[in-house]
């Protein structure tokens, strides 16, 4: 289960699972390196395994698909399915349908996974979710039917009710588990508060804005020091005991930035991301960087989740919104993110890799003009590891970074996004360390960008950030941080 926001059914039940949690956001988590030998394709499996360990091995890792008598091609949900209908839930229909065999077994072994066509939608507080009734409800659904590799549908809801395909709440989450263990990303500063009394908190934050004036030190003291997961469960026992909406009372009690950051903390971090993403295109102008921020930075199966989540909240899809607020290479770049479809296997060819440098070179300065689709369609598709190697074995070519070579060719949008990747790649720490410098150098402060930066990193990597930080400028985080939300942003981060 995702430390919460995530767009994932919250269960107020202790999971009996010992892995990690993993942070929505946390992007994509490299695994061992597995260097192959083999060039049939760009990244085939080691050959030493039979199909039958295979298709095991893939079985395990990705429990609803089907298995037709070899290994499922497409880890992730086809970036051509359509989005999901109108309906968002899915609905009992009294026909059946027939089942896979090895679908059926694990929607029983999880009785309280929903399966939804394309959908994984953020039920909280805010949407009058409650946990125990609704896997109560859902736990007579039955039948799933699955359709072709990673497409799973729930009993009946395909013709009637949307086309798309998705996961199972568990099998997400079991992904990104699965690559957190096999690589820890980042060291966060937010930590789940232990002895955690989500009643308590709730009477505490009514008691801090009820009559004349309000209790800011205790609002920051409860809220900023309590996970996403645990504040979904404050908002919902507000409710429950008060009949009114957290955000609501917040927005009435608190003004300014200091709102701005309680807002972004109390809602679902799905939910924010797609906030950002819709104010950035909202108006008259578009915010690039946080499109580039946002698309870049996150793994495909966040992505998708946040697709999906954006259709449900804003009735749009991001895709097209985002295909008529940018124009050129750009908008390219950005399309090909939002497919989610990038290589996520850990693989590295070293013969593929140098392939790829002399590619790159051919496309950018060998050349009169630049090929922007070579750069587009390397960087937006390969694992994070391969392009490690493609960028050293660049540097060893040419004798100076990608990076300064992005420059030269590249200007505005599309080289900012391109460096982006590349930043990700090499050191994310230092990429969101810059974007934090860059929120309050100068004249004036970026207040929103330095609050969406504290608020998607503080359970991920902000103290790995913090170490950056300081590398690169000299100075601490903390002594950068302006008035105006020092006291609130300090609680987060230290």
């Amino acid at each position: 289960m995702y430390p919460y926001g995530t767009g994932m059914p919250y269960s107020s039940h202790p999971s009996t699972s010992e892995q990690p949690k993993v942070p929505f956001g946390v992007g994509w988590v490299s695994a061992p390196v597995k260097q192959i030998v083999s060039h049939s394709t760009p990244y085939p499996l080691p050959a030493t395994q039979s199909n039958q360990q295979q298709q095991e091995q893939q079985f395990q890792q990705y429990p609803n698909t089907q298995h037709a008598g070899g290994v499922t091609s497409c880890p992730y949900p086809l970036t051509s399915a359509p989005y999901p209908g109108s309906t968002l839930y899915p609905i009992n229909h009294a026909q059946s349908m027939p089942t896979n065999q090895h679908s059926q077994s694990q929607f029983n072994q999880h009785s309280n996974a929903t399966y939804l066509a394309g959908y994984t939608p953020a039920m909280t507080s805010a949407y009058g979710y409650d946990s125990s009734n609704y896997h109560a409800q859902q736990q007579g659904r039955g039948n799933v039917q699955s359709f072709g590799h990673d497409q799973v549908q729930p009993q009946g809801y395909g013709h009637e009710h949307g086309h798309g395909y998705g996961y199972s709440h568990e099998h997400v989450q079991q992904s990104l588990n699965q690559r957190l263990t096999a690589n820890k990303e980042g060291t966060p500063t937010l930590l789940p508060a232990q002895a955690f009394d989500p009643v308590k908190d709730a009477h505490d934050l009514r008691k801090a804005m009820k009559g004349f004036g309000t209790d800011e030190d205790k609002l920051i003291e409860i809220i900023c020091r309590r996970n996403n997961e645990q504040r979904q469960e404050i908002q919902r026992q507000y409710k429950t005991h008060f009949g009114k909406d957290l955000i609501e009372d917040i927005k009435g009690e608190t003004s300014g930035n200091f709102q701005k950051l309680l807002v972004g903390l109390l809602r679902p971090i799905v939910d924010y991301y797609c906030a950002e993403l819709n104010d950035a295109m909202a108006g008259l102008g578009t915010d690039e960087e946080v499109l580039i921020e946002i698309l870049c930075t996150l793994s495909n199966v966040e992505i998708h989740t946040i697709k999906n989540q954006y259709l449900r909240l804003f009735g749009a899809h991001l895709e097209s919104e985002l295909k008529s607020e940018t124009s050129g290479n750009f908008k390219r770049l950005l399309i090909s993110l939002c497919a989610a479809a990038r290589d996520e296997s850990g693989r590295v060819d070293p013969n593929k890799a140098k392939e790829d440098a002399r590619e790159l070179l051919k496309a950018g300065e060998l050349r009169v003009g630049t090929d922007e689709s070579m750069f587009n369609m390397i960087l937006c598709q390969r694992n994070y590891q391969q392009l490690k190697l493609i960028f050293q074995e660049y540097e060893s070519i040419t004798g100076h970074s990608l990076e300064k070579a992005i420059k030269k060719e590249f200007s505005g949008d599309i080289m900012e996004g391109l460096i982006a990747i590349y930043k990700c790649v090499t050191n994310k720490a230092e990429y969101f360390a810059s974007r934090l410098h860059k929120s309050m150098a100068g004249i004036g402060t970026n207040d929103k960008q330095l609050i969406r930066v504290i608020i998607t990193r503080c359970e991920i990597d902000l103290a790995d950030i913090k170490v950056a930080f300081e590398r690169l400028y000299g100075k601490s985080l903390k002594s950068w941080i302006k008035v105006s939300i020092y006291v609130c942003c300090t609680y987060i981060y230290l």
